[in-house]
């Protein structure tokens, strides 16, 4: 839920394809209905101010995170599930690597749109962004599925998580986009 103004908010509702499509085509009064079943009603009573739309969840990656003179970041580079802000934390990674990549190459004179910076930018970030994202997007397949041989493993690793500190350290900092190789704007470094 992003909070907006005016007692407005916007909503993103995950659900399997087949019933996304399914509450698309009821009427409002059902919609709210499910809505409220679904959610609660600690927001009280809710009106529907736009339109409904689906947008389906899935991983989709760049082959290449530039071509010429231009540099793909965020979501146009990478596509997840929006689980835990895993999609924004990638995004700002990417804002500030390249930040700092094309900083140093004005600093160095260097052409900061040739293909020799652009490349260090994308090589930078690779990595990060295809694993974090092959991570989220099994996160997801692990915790949104019934499978009676996973359950009670799924609950197994969420203990462990929870009763090793060194485990939970790592997935809340990992969670907070702390890990890996940070550009300097994210360590809040100049630049």
């Amino acid at each position: 839920m992003l909070p907006l103004t005016d007692n407005r908010a916007c909503i993103v509702w995950s659900e399997s394809h087949e019933k996304a499509k399914a509450l698309m085509g009821v009427r409002d009064e059902l919609f709210f209905a499910h809505f409220q079943e679904r959610f609660g009603e600690f927001l009280g009573e809710i009106e529907l101010v736009g339109p409904k739309f689906i947008y389906p969840l899935g991983l989709s990656l760049a082959e290449d995170m530039h071509k010429g003179r231009l540099a793909l970041l965020g979501d146009s580079a990478h596509g997840i599930h929006p689980i835990a802000g895993q999609g924004l934390n990638l995004g700002l990674k990417d804002v500030a690597a390249l930040a700092e990549v094309v900083i140093e190459a004005a600093r160095l004179g260097e052409d900061i749109g040739s293909e020799l910076v652009l490349e260090r930018y994308a090589k930078w970030r690779r990595f990060d962004n295809v694993t974090t994202s092959l991570a989220t997007d099994g996160f997801v397949h692990l915790f949104s599925n019934n499978n009676p041989i996973l359950r009670p493993l799924r609950g197994l690793g969420m203990g462990m998580v929870n009763q090793i500190g060194v485990f939970r350290r790592f997935f809340m900092e990992d969670a907070g986009g702390a890990t890996g190789d940070l550009p300097r704007l994210l360590q809040g470094q100049e630049l």
